[in-house]
């Protein structure tokens, strides 16, 4: 048999939803991937009952339902102040994550450069790859998690064509300030590059922060693909509703590469979704205050018990340090406490370019219930950690 592709020989299975599978394995509380364990809005779930019956259930319009198009287009100027035309400035996607892949396979050609910050959700470097492109990593460093101007500007000398910015961030839970995002703009335009933003934790932000849309940057709206998707903010992962929005020239190649890529989103869940997409303010204050309340029951609990965490500012994740046990394998370490703790988390080394094996992921949106027994789980963390002999990952 002749060799299989040389491009996909090293990837991996995706760590975060491996953590899944051996979550579930052990029956530990799953604080790996992120998703919630409660329900969407009522409304939008009543609407979808409605559609099981009456439809549609056959394709709509390949880049997506008009309506569906139109009320994001209005949900996008009303957050951003930026007019978006629903026609030729928007792609509805199977989740963010074709999105993404979308806009990386339009704008980047084999052998193209595309800079990535580091920690990184997994499928950054793995869609740069598919693209026939090449990462760049650039380090943003902990506690604050901020990055050097200048290093970043080397990697646009070295003739990167796109940057991919995740804002609010996975994993870290970095919102990038208003002057981070205006160097990255300055750059973005200086070296004639794209900037590819993932946004789909827009509205999960913690007070005093806020969340910059780089496409209102000066400059910026005709180089910025916005990558979005629904699955956060209503709570509904498992629809895989995303969006790409950018300039008709853009939209117009991401049509076409969407349309051999998966044909079109789901036609019901569109429909049903389109309920939300009009939700007024208060739903959105709803959503601050309920994350907020979870950010503060969770990441209060994981310091009440004395470990060393990075405070997010947005987003629902939070990184801990397990320094303290003598990690040197954090992926054998995350195992043996899905096992022998009841808690799993994602080990840090999945979202590093950089040699970190100190730091593991949790996620807490969750249930009270939920983040209360992990949390009673943890407390035995320390002791079992200290006890354990001979595993794998000392």
């Amino acid at each position: 048999m002749r060799e299989l592709s040389t491009r996909t020989a090293n990837f991996t299975d995706s760590v975060i939803r491996r953590m899944t599978r051996i979550a579930n394995r052990y029956g530990a509380v799953n604080l790996s991937q992120g998703f919630p364990d409660f329900d969407p809005p009522v409304e939008i779930t009543d609407r979808l009952a409605e559609i099981a019956g009456k439809g549609p259930h056959q394709y709509a319009l390949t880049w997506g339902a008009r309506n569906f198009r139109e009320a994001l287009a209005k949900k996008q100027e009303h957050f951003s102040g930026m007019k978006v035309d629903p026609d030729t400035e928007i792609v509805v996607t199977c989740g963010s994550t074709e999105a993404m892949m979308a806009a990386m396979m339009s704008v980047t050609n084999p052998g193209d450069k595309v800079v990535i910050f580091s920690p990184f959700y997994e499928n950054y470097g793995a869609d740069t790859i598919l693209s026939g492109a090449e990462p760049i990593y650039v380090p943003l460093v902990p506690p604050s998690f901020t990055f050097d101007a200048k290093q970043l500007e080397t990697a646009f000398k070295e003739g990167a064509k796109a940057l991919v910015l995740c804002n609010p961030s996975n994993p870290c839970g970095k919102v990038f300030t208003l002057e981070e995002m205006q160097t990255i703009a300055e750059l973005a335009i200086k070296y004639d590059a794209y900037v590819i933003t993932d946004e789909v934790y827009e509205h999960i932000i913690y007070e005093p922060y806020k969340h910059v849309y780089m496409a209102t940057l000066p400059g910026m709206r005709e180089r910025t693909i916005i990558c979005n998707s629904l699955s956060k903010t209503y709570s509904i992962t498992g629809w895989r509703l995303g969006y790409v929005i950018a300039s008709p020239a853009i939209i117009d190649r991401v049509k076409k590469v969407h349309d051999f890529l998966t044909v079109g989103a789901a036609a019901p869940l569109m429909e049903a979704a389109v309920t939300g997409l009009c939700f007024d303010d208060g739903y959105y204050q709803g959503l601050q205050a309920h994350y907020t309340h979870m950010r503060d029951l969770f990441v209060g609990g994981l310091k009440n018990l004395g470990f060393t965490i990075t405070e997010p500012q947005g987003a629902y994740y939070v990184l801990m340090d397990v320094s303290e046990f003598g990690v040197k394998d954090d992926v054998a370490f995350c195992e043996w406490m899905a096992e022998h703790v009841g808690v799993a988390a994602v080990p840090g080394s999945s979202f590093f370019r950089e040699d970190v094996h100190h730091l593991v992921r949790f996620h807490f949106a969750k249930k009270d219930e939920t983040l209360k027994e992990a949390l009673g789980r943890l407390a035995f963390l320390k002791e079992k950690a200290k006890a354990a002999e001979y595993v794998s990952w000392k």
